[in-house]
């Protein structure tokens, strides 16, 4: 049989009516739907009398369920991926199965969809011209400092017990940080609550908000890190032959410099 291919199909983020036309075409054709939670899934299919086999397929059984996978797409199957809000892959389940599909040579189709990071960041009023996204943020202390670092808007995954206190270390480093935390977006209690870093954590210290929430956070004001050792240390890696973006974001990751502003400052200084 011929080859089948994935199908990334993002869903509503909150609103079931904002599903697209084309995604409930691809979940009615599907020969199977790989789904975070089949109970989820099936409340949306049910809402638009999609009649469609589901298979469970979340982070405790990505690579086993991968495989499995790719082998029924060998055999010409047909397969939707959905997550249980927005788009697959991003901070959900999908990227082994992904990864597993283009090692095989099969094809994968992204159809477009609801976004909670996109819809955030345009709905902050912060700049999105330049900005970063990094899933969930992290816990400790130090990886926090470095994010709030970066000379980029920063849009983030936060658990509504922490937003507090991830805004109490943007705060003491820079209290006046435009910040803006959407919760519940696209519901009925959507709401968008902008202000400095310091008076969203203090609104947020005792009583925290509730529901889904993506905190986005303004460009550093305050002067950008020297980045002259780490743009030395691109250059050597450039001069040995490797190529300038992979070899920025080796040492991005190294040196927490934005890997952005590193290529940027390479090509100028090359200029």
């Amino acid at each position: 049989m011929a080859a089948g291919r994935l199908v990334i199909c993002p869903t509503p983020i909150g609103n079931l009516e904002d599903v697209t036309l084309r995604v409930l075409s691809a979940l009615r054709e599907a020969d199977v739907v790989a789904c975070e939670d089949t109970r989820r899934t099936r409340a949306l299919l049910d809402r638009y009398g999609v009649r469609a086999t589901l298979l469970s397929y979340h982070e405790h059984n990505e690579r086993a369920r991968a495989g499995e996978l790719v082998g029924r797409m060998r055999n010409g199957a047909v397969v939707a991926l959905v997550s249980d809000a927005g788009m697959p892959v991003i901070s959900d389940p999908g990227f082994e199965l992904v990864r597993a599909c283009v090692a095989a040579g099969l094809p994968v189709e992204v159809l477009p969809g609801p976004s909670a990071a996109l819809a955030a960041l345009v709905a902050s009023g912060l700049p999105a011209d330049s900005w970063h996204f990094v899933g969930f943020l992290p816990r400790k202390r130090g990886d926090l400092e470095r994010l709030f670092a970066m000379p980029e808007t920063l849009v983030a995954f936060e658990s509504p017990r922490r937003v507090a206190s991830s805004l109490a270390v943007l705060a003491a480093r820079d209290p006046d940080r435009p910040v803006a935390v959407a919760r519940e977006l696209t519901k009925v209690h959507e709401e968008v609550v902008r202000g400095t870093a310091a008076s969203i954590a203090a609104r947020y210290g005792s009583s925290p908000p509730k529901g889904e929430v993506v905190l986005v956070v303004g460009p550093a004001t305050s002067t950008a890190p020297d980045l002259v050792p780490a743009v030395d240390a691109l250059r050597r890696l450039v001069d040995a032959g490797a190529k300038p973006r992979p070899a920025a974001r080796v040492v991005a990751d190294l040196t927490g410099a934005p890997a952005n502003a590193l290529y940027d400052a390479l090509q100028k200084r090359s200029s």
